[in-house]
């Protein structure tokens, strides 16, 4: 059942496996889009409450200066070399991020046919019932490491700790009602978008 008339999609995948790249194409189509990180480093703004329960929670050495922004790489390095601090700072950020994201899509509700959520955690977010199609983007893991080493600046350790803290990409193949193979050259990825964009049943 679209939500409140808008045709909604997930997309989601593991970290630089090309979710970014799937949802320009995306919204080239005409779709409404948002993208759940760029939600989260907003609501980790200095003067945000999520700001303020991180910093009590992991300390002022995360913070580029004292009372300014979190430095996410330093954050990075704590949450995601230890499962039970990743997992205390989903608590903290996931009920304001999924809020924010509610009330966007309470917005783009009023003018778009077709919405697409784009969240790493989407289906540990919960939010796979609210969807009308969950699109998983995938490459191999071999890509995922070039890719944050070449475009992220990551270690060859940072890279391989950040892959190994997800999921197996299996497990949201399992889950996903389209699968894009970004993979190969561009141009295959797009045929892949276009196809499966001309299936959503608003553009029949």
């Amino acid at each position: 059942m679209p939500y409140k008339g808008v045709y909604l999609i997930g997309l989601t995948g593991n970290i630089a496996c090309g979710k970014s790249t799937v949802l320009a194409m995306l919204e080239d189509h005409g779709a409404a889009v948002i993208d759940a990180d760029q939600v989260t480093r907003q609501v980790q703004q200095p003067g945000e409450p999520v700001y303020r329960l991180i910093v009590e929670t992991f300390g002022d050495a995360i913070l580029v200066e004292p009372g300014g922004p979190i430095d996410r790489q330093r954050l990075g390095a704590i949450v995601f070399s230890d499962p039970q601090a990743l997992q205390r700072l989903e608590q903290i950020v996931h009920p304001a991020v999924h809020a924010r994201i509610l009330a966007w899509l309470d917005d783009v509700a009023t003018h778009a046919r077709v919405a697409v959520i784009d969240a790493v955690k989407l289906l540990e977010a919960g939010w796979k019932p609210v969807c009308d199609a969950v699109w998983v983007v995938t490459c191999t893991p071999d890509q995922q490491l070039r890719r944050l080493m070449g475009t992220r600046g990551m270690s060859e350790f940072e890279a391989r700790m950040r892959i190994a803290a997800q999921p197996p990409q299996e497990s949201r193949i399992a889950q996903a009602d389209v699968v894009i193979d970004n993979s190969g050259a561009l141009d295959a990825t797009r045929a892949q978008v276009d196809a499966a964009w001309a299936r959503i049943p608003l553009n029949e």
